[in-house]
């Protein structure tokens, strides 16, 4: 739950008729009991009936924030850290550590309006970048394994983001220019004519990057079509983004991201990724003559990327991308006290990747094509989630799904081993998975609800891990991953103060990784314990406190020596790169009817940067401001500066082949820009 100031206090600067105006308007924002949610179930429900957590950033929050990045919009929910990497890159953590390669693509499920951004054994580690999130009408977080509504990749998080929904005849656009020669803008229209509307969004972003050669293009799109009838209601969403970057990689070196030239440095110029998307969906609900709801939603994606692996001797380049064609299908039905939801999820998608090494053979990367193969994978998933109001305040709720995929897999060139690249003859792996969740809701009064439950998550290996192999690994040994989730938690108000907090305990299994000394980890094991708050405090009608805290214990739960001593891995020792405390907090006030201002603070505590926990990075502060002027009807002004400290500080710390490696994080930024409604 996050009851956002800024909802209250931008209509508070929007009053006398300054409200009326549709792009700029900020409605009063409803209390936490009546805040509205849909990522649970893929229908309508108030946040206080749901039995788990789940944070909601809205798209005026959006609108204010104006994300250079989608980690500074993502921070603001309890239990999340997005490592920034270069450009619009970026890594993930949610209630984990900050995971890497196919855990960091597979453990977190990103929807577009409940459908996922990608195939889920095709996923991708940057997979933010490729969401709307700029003209979001919300994003909703869930921390944890989701529903059984959501099945592979749902196992530590999800985010989803919901494009706006269409209103009344309005246009306007956004114009923002800043530091590093960033330069962005946002166009949108939204159209009402009778039992139909329209919304056309648009963002672009370029930038020359705050270090060397890194420089940045990208644009998206969103177009949304609605037809809302007696018994029948459509969605069609179109969506797509380019994206051309050049990449900066690690800089190296003892404590190098505090050394002044050498963090704007990038020993990498070569180094690049180019990706594009396409996105179709279409959700149509009907309402049948007994009350009962039908919806289907059927689905289309397209994509593909190239890019260097400046990261590797080889400086090889990866060229892959899949197509897919599905549906999710979803019956309710309600009978008395009791409410069924049933349906069955069915992805067909085809993907292909090859990597070529153009340079001479260096040590075991040789010269010359190291994988090229297809993988087509069909994935089926029946599921059934059911809520019992067993007394007025009292509601149980459960589910269990099925989960079964299955990879084709081919390769173009010959099987066998070539240096340190082994290449799998053809086969056919197939993966089943049970999830399941219950638990417990209990709404004491109107500001009190408080729930326990019981989830499980899992997810099919991805196709990379499968069959992007080396020498030293085994063709099929590798197993679902799972993870099971103990979860409690209340959400509501006292007096000036609304709160969400919740605790947790989860264990999971079959935790693949590579370890120091390049050897795959197919059967790890670790455990992650931890609470997250979520508060707000109105301190006077001008002005509010909003924070989020979280604790968070992650631990191996195994042993495994290794030949580099100095990276064993022991029972209990802390996962590298799991901060214990984040912290993020604001203090928003309205000095003026018209100006708006807020002083946010962003802590990342002490983390290990090795498995042995020998090496760690000391953490961070930084501090951002931003404030925005109501300078006419259709005007607004806004501007923001980033680490206005100028804080040295790292996104990401590493430690790898006996070095510190660094992403330094940027130093002050300044924003400008423009709100103009028509």
């Amino acid at each position: 739950m996050i009851q956002r100031f800024l909802r209250r206090a931008l209509a508070t600067a929007f009053a006398s008729g300054l409200a009326s105006t549709p792009s700029l308007a900020q409605p009063t924002r409803p209390s936490s009991a009546d805040e509205i949610v849909v990522t649970e179930t893929r229908l309508e429900a108030p946040l206080s009936s749901i039995v788990g957590n789940l944070t909601q950033i809205d798209g005026e929050e959006l609108q204010w924030i104006r994300p250079e990045h989608a980690n500074e919009a993502l921070a603001r929910a309890p239990g999340v850290y997005i490592h920034r990497g270069s450009g619009q890159e970026h890594l993930t953590s949610i209630r984990s550590p900050v995971l890497t390669a196919g855990a960091g693509a597979g453990s977190f499920l990103f929807l577009e309006n409940n459908v996922p951004l990608r195939a889920a054994g095709f996923a991708n580690v940057n997979g933010l970048f490729e969401a709307h999130y700029e003209l979001a009408g919300d994003v909703e977080v869930v921390r944890g394994p989701g529903s059984v509504l959501y099945g592979a990749n749902a196992v530590h998080g999800l985010i989803n983001f919901i494009p706006p929904s269409p209103g009344e005849t309005a246009a306007g656009a956004t114009v923002s220019g800043g530091s590093y020669g960033r330069v962005k803008g946002d166009v949108y229209a939204s159209l009402l004519y009778g039992d139909q509307s329209v919304y056309a969004g648009f963002s672009a972003l370029s930038e020359n990057g705050f270090r060397a050669a890194s420089g940045v293009d990208q644009q998206k799109f969103t177009l949304r079509h609605d037809y809302s009838g007696p018994a029948l209601e459509v969605t069609t969403l179109l969506s797509g983004h380019n994206l051309n970057q050049e990449t900066a990689g690690f800089v190296v070196g003892e404590d190098a991201y505090l050394d002044p030239e050498l963090r704007r440095t990038n020993p990498n110029p070569e180094a690049f990724r180019d990706t594009q998307a396409l996105r179709l969906s279409s959700r149509i609900a009907a309402t049948l003559g007994n009350g009962d709801q039908l919806i289907v939603t059927p689905f289309a994606r397209w994509n593909e990327m190239d890019f260097l692996l400046h990261f590797l001797p080889s400086q090889a380049l990866e060229k892959n991308g899949h197509w897919s064609l599905g549906a999710q299908t979803l019956y309710r039905a309600e009978r008395g006290p009791l409410s069924v939801i049933a349906g069955l999820d069915l992805d067909y998608t085809e993907g292909r990747l090859s990597e070529f090494q153009s340079i001479p053979t260096i040590f075991s990367f040789t010269q010359g094509a190291h994988y090229n193969y297809d993988v087509g994978s069909i994935a089926l998933a029946p599921y059934l989630h059911g809520e019992y109001q067993l007394t007025e305040r009292l509601k149980l709720t459960g589910g269990l799904r099925l989960d079964w995929t299955r990879y084709d897999y081919d390769t173009n060139i010959p099987a066998g081993d070539v240096g340190r690249f082994r290449r799998p003859e053809d086969r056919t792996d197939s993966f089943f998975k049970p999830i399941a969740k219950a638990g417990v809701g209990y709404q004491a009064n109107d500001t009190l609800s408080l729930y326990l439950a019981y989830a499980r998550g899992a997810r099919p290996p991805q196709t990379t891990d499968l069959y992007r192999l080396q020498t030293n690994q085994t063709v099929g040994e590798i197993e679902p991953e799972s993870i099971d989730n103990i979860e409690g938690g209340m959400r509501g108000q006292f007096g000036p103060l609304s709160y969400d907090v919740a605790g947790y305990f989860m264990d999971k299994s079959n935790f693949f990784f590579r370890d120091a000394d390049g050897f795959n980890v197919p059967n790890g094991r670790t455990r992650h314990i931890g609470g997250e708050a979520d508060i707000r405090v109105q301190l006077a009608p001008w002005a509010a406190f909003e924070g989020g805290v979280a604790y968070g214990r992650h631990t191996y739960r195994f042993d495994r020596p290794v030949g580099r001593a100095t990276e064993s891995i022991s029972f209990g020792d802390d996962v590298d790169t799991s901060p214990r405390w984040l912290a993020n907090s604001r203090v928003s006030v309205t000095p003026l009817p018209s100006v708006v201002a807020e002083l946010e603070w962003v802590y990342v505590a002490r983390y290990f940067t090795d498995a042995a926990n020998d090496n760690s990075y000391p953490g961070h502060s930084v501090f951002n401001l931003r404030a925005s002027w109501q300078a006419l009807e259709t005007v607004r002004v806004f501007g923001a500066v980033r680490n206005v400290t100028d804080t040295f500080y790292a996104e990401r710390a590493d430690f790898a082949f006996g070095n510190e490696r660094f992403f330094p994080g940027e130093e002050r930024a300044f924003t400008a820009g423009l709100d103009v409604a028509i």
